[in-house]
């Protein structure tokens, strides 16, 4: 921490005109101009940059005109939606952003206010409405947009304040905050809505609908692996007045290829060969999926179609081919790449040479990798500072940090800016050996070279206090986190809840759930939460905080599907409170859910426990019902819940009979007598 402290010290001295965060403060800022991860919502300390590029923008001019930007549209889209991850940085003097962010200045004091109002009234809409209109808070331009991304992932509270500024006189929504609507939209999976937010716009301002507000909608379909959907969005676009072409082809392509839909992607890419003109990014999307799936004979078809159309491969293509065979682990057939590179006048740049790198270090080859790096560098290859990270995380992973504070100390020296993902891989080396204190020495060395620390890295912090049971220093954390102005994503919400739950914290437990099905964070993935979060009430006979938990779920407009419903009535059952499951089983039939036969046979048997026929009856008789109107059979529920009703005996005639057998054809013991 010593050789942290005097390396962060110079190169604070020597960079103190720079801002790292993400949002200028001076004329001069530091602004990612390559991305070498992409990835999901939950962070992965050892990201693999070598499988996220996909027609990455690289460091030569040529790459940019042939290929443009990493991701088909991101750059040049209006809907951008640039990922978590590490990338190259330049440095810019760009003084419309520090204009703007003078703008953002002014903002903050009116965005901290709606904030609070949303999170304590989101529930309540007339009163939300009634706080808002007597905050003082002018709706005005652009400040609609900075209480959207101020929600984060709280899509439900950013909606409430969307609807509500659109009704305010003299104020009309603009571009930008209609596409941050539709990608929060986009992100919760409330596809129905972002339909009706098209339809809306194209009604009250026809301008704004745009090829890229279905780009974006193609990109979530895709995540969610909804590829019909998907394809569907490009023969709706002629309906909006907006006609598809190649770039918006390329980035229905793109999209289905990073989300495992390759084989989709490439028969659609051949019935649309007529219609769409084939380009290199086409071909650069579907070489990219099959190397992530693994499948190195349809990459290098893919190679032989982009020659026979007349195509060059690019640096692009063949780091996109230098990553499959990386990730393959055919290093021989890797480096007899690079060769065939060099050889055709296509020099391997940065990043195919950190590609290689993350290959060897993710299996715990690191002085190979440190062979490349000095190779790479030989060269006249010059390390940046995502090359750099690689080589941290891999040391990290291994457990060597103090290898890895090395490499961050000749990082800083060659000028290179360490970013949230360069520390966050060694957070996460000290959270695995279970090292608080100096995760929290190292946030302190964070925050004093002016790098603010991301999500992720208040994850891990917090998740390693829960651990190890300092859950009032998580506590103290997450209050730090809200004051730099980060909103708590899902994540951090679990972790928190399941924090307090191992410390027997139920009250706590249930206002930080009730907080994070406020917010709109409660979906089918958190089941576990919310299953272990009511077991815990019902086992510590906290029956009312239970049905408060309950309530607030049913209130807060979740949409519930049949396992939540199940985790509900089994817990009560579990617990003893037979008569309050059957009554939820009720009420869940009278919401058009029908249960499980494992339900149905649990009630059927604790009833007869009761003596309860009247309600077993009832029950049965809506189940019989609800089967009915959806053809499907009783038997099932029948066969598993009816016969417990019976009161009869069960005779223990099938066991005598097998008995009778055994003696009869001589079992071990009976042979053994006979001899």
């Amino acid at each position: 921490m010593q050789r942290l402290s005097l390396r962060a010290a110079t190169f604070r001295n020597e960079a103190s005109l720079f801002s790292f965060s993400s949002k200028p403060n001076t004329p001069f800022h530091l602004i990612c101009v390559e991305t070498y991860v992409s990835g999901p919502h939950n962070f992965d300390p050892h990201p693999k940059p070598a499988h996220s590029e996909m027609g990455y923008s690289q460091n030569t001019d040529q790459v940019h005109a042939n290929h443009g930007s990493s991701n088909f549209g991101k750059e040049n889209c209006p809907f951008s939606d640039r990922r978590g991850g590490f990338g190259l940085v330049r440095l810019e003097d760009n003084r419309e952003d520090f204009t703007r962010d003078q703008n953002y200045d002014e903002f903050s004091a009116d965005v901290e206010k709606v904030y609070r109002i949303l999170r304590k009234f989101h529930s309540r809409v007339p009163k939300l409405e009634l706080a808002l209109q007597e905050s003082g808070v002018v709706v005005r331009s652009g400040l609609t947009e900075r209480v959207l991304n101020r929600c984060g992932d709280a899509g439900n509270l950013g909606y409430r304040f969307f609807v509500w500024a659109s009704k305010q006189p003299g104020y009309r929504h603009s571009y930008e905050v209609y596409k941050s609507m539709i990608r929060i939209l986009g992100k919760m999976r409330q596809f129905g809505a972002v339909w009706a937010l098209i339809e809306e716009m194209r009604k009250e301002n026809p301008q704004f609908v745009s090829p890229y507000v279905f780009i974006v909608l193609m990109r979530r379909f895709a995540s969610a692996r909804m590829v019909k959907k998907a394809i569907e969005v490009l023969d709706e676009m002629p309906k909006y007045g907006c006609e598809p072409d190649e770039h918006v082809f390329g980035c229905l392509l793109d999209a289905l290829c990073k989300n495992g839909s390759v084989k989709e992607a490439a028969s659609l890419f051949e019935d649309m060969r007529i219609r769409f003109t084939p380009t290199l990014k086409h071909f650069t999307s579907l070489l990219y999926g099959w190397c992530r799936e693994g499948k190195l004979m349809e990459a290098k078809h893919v190679l032989v179609q982009i020659k026979e159309a007349g195509f060059e491969p690019d640096i692009v293509v063949y780091n996109n081919l230098l990553s499959g065979y990386a990730a393959a682990g055919k290093m021989a057939d890797a480096y007899d790449l690079l060769k065939e590179m060099r050889r055709k006048g296509c020099d391997p740049n940065v990043m195919s040479f950190t590609t290689l790198i993350q290959a060897l270090c993710a299996k715990e080859k690191t002085e190979e990798a440190m062979r490349i790096f000095l190779e790479m560098q030989s060269c006249g290859c010059a390390a940046d500072s995502v090359t750099y990270t690689t080589l941290i995380s891999g040391f990290c992973k291994w457990g060597k940090i103090n290898k890895g504070y090395e490499l961050l100390d000749n990082m800083i020296q060659q000028g290179h800016t360490p970013n949230s993902m360069t520390y966050l891989h060694i957070m996460a080396a000290h959270e695995k050996k279970e090292e608080l204190e100096e995760c929290m020495e190292l946030m302190e060395e964070i925050s004093k070279i002016g790098c603010i620390p991301d999500l992720s890295i208040y994850n891990i912090v917090i998740r390693l206090a829960c651990k190890l049971g300092e859950v009032k220093e998580g506590v103290r954390v997450w209050n730090e986190m809200e004051a730099t102005g980060l909103s708590p994503g899902l994540d951090t919400f679990v972790i928190m809840i399941h924090g307090f739950l191992s410390q027997s914290c139920l009250v706590e437990a249930c206002e930080f759930f009730k907080e994070m099905v406020g917010r709109g964070l409660l979906s089918a993935p958190q089941y576990g939460t919310m299953k272990e979060l009511l077991n815990s009430l019902l086992r510590a006979e906290k029956l009312e905080m239970s049905k408060d938990v309950w309530s607030c779920i049913m209130t807060k407009g979740c949409d519930l599907n049949v396992y939540a419903w199940t985790i509900w009535i089994h817990a009560l059952f579990s617990n003893g409170h037979v008569k309050e499951a059957c009554s939820y089983c009720m009420e869940m039939m009278d919401a058009g859910v029908m249960p499980q036969p494992d339900t149905f046979a649990k009630l059927m048997r604790g009833l007869r426990k009761l003596y309860n026929r009247q309600i077993a009856a009832e029950i049965t008789e809506k189940v019989r019902k609800m089967a009915a109107e959806r053809e499907i059979t009783f038997k099932m529920y029948k066969r598993r819940g009816e016969r417990n009703l019976t009161e009869k005996i069960k005779e223990e005639k099938d066991g005598r009979k097998r008995r009778a057998r055994r003696r009869r054809w001589g079992g071990g013991h009976g042979r053994a007598n006979i001899f």
